[in-house]
């Protein structure tokens, strides 16, 4: 199989055994793919753990580590004990091996529980990739990092931990009935499973890197993000500009190498702080991507009465003539803003079909008025 068939055929075995997290499981290929963190939030038992090491198991020979914090959690468990032999000769060194800095996939289950100890190193992995051993500093390879909470964070000194994590999603237990039976009936998972190799996953990367994003959808997120300013949800410059990696790798999860509208629905998982500023950015995302349709739709009812109006029962020839010129050149007017909303659709990477077919309805009206009888 293809890169792109393989990762294809991953998210179906994945959104198949994780019942109602077809959302989280697309965004936890899009941070691998970007190489960004992702947050869950969540009660126990809502299969946050399970869905990291089923990512890794996807992932071929992928270093795992997975560890559950709490405030009296040592530095040591999350990086490894300190080196005898390198303090004996004047080195400060941990020895990490199976630890947090040899991972490549990682787990951190009740995340904000990281005391002071740990939380500066894990910042510095997280961000940097990056592990310091004394006075040196080794390059990490951890590619993606899931973290857990049931909480949110309250003390302020992990509110940079927070940041860090590009992707957050709430989640819950399942809702469905017909969707718990399936729970209730699952079998465990299966031990052959689709893998993506390294090579495989690297390809995928780069071709999201070169994913082209039109500057009408920069334009569209920056409108996103002025109406969120306004409306009291702020994100930082930092989150603004790694999600367009989010976009790019959206569009190729998706079979595309060009960012459209309907790829800025992740940024209802990037621009949030608080869950309960989720509903006003989705209702932003949705205003601005839709926003042509909707013009085009209220031009649509406005051609129709134009129309309606023209075909009333006039008294006398005359009056019957001025209406039906006076309604043409109305509606000569809408028609020409719908060609330039079809227009600027398009350049903003938005689909452009439901704008030109109402382009073409008002069209068929003005050809009615002309070709119908006195």
């Amino acid at each position: 199989m293809t890169p792109e068939e393989t990762l294809a055929a991953l998210r179906a075995e994945l959104k198949d055994r994780f019942i109602e997290r077809d959302d989280v499981v697309d965004g936890a290929l899009i941070a691998l793919l970007a190489r960004q963190h992702v947050l869950l939030l969540g009660p126990p038992g809502t299969a946050k753990s399970m869905l990291a090491k089923a990512l890794c198991a996807h992932l071929g020979d992928k270093r795992y580590f997975e560890w559950l914090l709490t405030k009296f959690t040592t530095p040591e468990e999350i990086f490894g004990p300190m080196s005898l032999a390198a303090l004996e000769a004047g080195r400060y060194e941990r020895v990490v091996e199976g630890k947090l800095p040899e991972a490549e996939i990682a787990f951190l289950d009740e995340v904000f529980k990281a005391s002071s100890a740990i939380l500066n190193a894990l910042l510095t992995i997280l961000n940097e990739r990056a592990f310091h051993q004394g006075s040196t500093s080794r390059t990490v390879p951890l590619e993606c990092l899931i973290g857990a909470s049931n909480e949110l964070p309250e003390e302020d000194e992990l509110g940079a931990l927070y940041d860090r994590f590009l992707l957050r999603f709430t989640v819950g237990y399942i809702q469905q009935d017909y969707r718990f039976a399936r729970l209730l009936k699952l079998e465990e998972a299966p031990a052959k499973r689709t893998t993506l190799d390294d090579a495989a996953l690297e390809h995928l990367r780069t071709r999201a890197r070169a994913v082209t994003v039109p500057d009408g959808v920069l334009g569209d997120v920056m409108e996103v993000r002025k109406r969120l300013g306004a409306a009291g949800v702020v994100a930082s410059d930092r989150r603004y500009r790694q999600s367009i990696e989010v976009l790019r790798a959206a569009a190729v999860l998706d079979g595309r190498d060009v960012v459209t509208s309907s790829d800025l629905r992740w940024l209802e998982h990037v621009l949030w702080s608080d869950p309960e500023e989720i509903p006003k950015v989705a209702e932003v995302l949705g205003e601005v991507a839709t926003g042509f349709e909707e013009e085009a739709r209220r031009l649509l009812v406005q051609a129709r009465e134009v129309d309606a109006y023209a075909k009333r029962p006039w008294s006398d020839g005359e009056a019957y003539t001025r209406a039906v010129l006076e309604a043409h050149t109305k509606l000569a007017s809408i028609l020409e803003r719908l060609n330039r909303m079809t227009a600027q659709s398009s350049e903003r990477g938005k689909d452009p079909s439901r704008i030109a077919q109402i382009a073409q309805d008002v069209e068929v009206m003005m050809q009615s008025l002309i070709s119908a009888p006195n």
